[in-house]
């Protein structure tokens, strides 16, 4: 993650001395701490929530998530989050499912507007990639990870947002599960896709499946 490369670079510069993590159970309570050096520290942190809340990806049709509930799926740019743990599993040209209230609509004027401005995602992804990394646009991280899950799947989004701000966001409204899944199964033209569901998008370290070698092939 070269965001948190520059980060470490940062704190490096900055002498950070000491830091202290902690994480969080779906209670939202303090269940593990780590702290001392910046580095080794957040990599202990890490190992703990991998041996924990790491799963191997199961590829399907259509993958369904949340953001987790209150307070991350207040808006679209924070269910984001959550849809990258369905993209790891949901094969090319399926359908992510995300359930996320967003009673407090798109999150980021900027991240609206990027996806208002270029009604083909792949190309705003594009852009993305080829803007240099001292003319970032504003938001632009969490919109360039938005649109690289738009590229890779169709998104029917479950909320109370309105619905004609989730046609811009490049998504397909929908207000129940049950009607998600019908609207999923049509795009698919398959109704008996296979089904993967995470109940926590943000909550669970997906890991992708291995790459098959040639010499594992044959």
């Amino acid at each position: 993650n070269p965001v948190h490369e520059d980060m470490v670079f940062a704190a490096r510069a900055a002498r950070l001395s000491f830091i202290c993590n902690v994480v969080l159970n779906a209670q939202k309570r303090v269940v593990y701490a780590v702290a001392g050096d910046c580095i080794k520290a957040h990599e202990t942190g890490c190992y703990f929530l991998r041996e924990r809340c790491g799963a191997q990806a199961v590829k399907a049709d259509i993958s369904v998530t949340t953001n987790g509930g209150y307070p991350l799926d207040q808006n679209v740019y924070q269910t984001v989050k959550g849809m990258t743990a369905a993209e790891v599993t949901v094969r090319k040209g399926g359908v992510i499912i995300m359930l996320s209230r967003s009673e407090d609509g798109h999150g980021g004027e900027e991240f609206l507007r990027a996806f208002a401005e270029e009604p083909d995602h792949g190309r705003l992804l594009e852009r993305f990639r080829r803007t240099p990394r001292d003319h970032t646009r504003i938001d632009q991280w969490q919109s360039q990870i938005f649109a690289r899950v738009l590229s890779h799947a169709d998104v029917v989004y479950v909320s109370d947002a309105p619905d004609d701000m989730i046609r811009v966001l490049h998504m397909t409204p929908a207000h129940s599960l049950d009607e998600a899944l019908r609207v999923a199964e049509t795009k698919l033209n398959n109704p008996n896709a296979t089904i993967v569901a995470i109940p926590d998008g943000v909550g669970v370290i997906i890991e992708k499946l291995p790459a098959v070698t040639a010499d594992f092939a044959n």
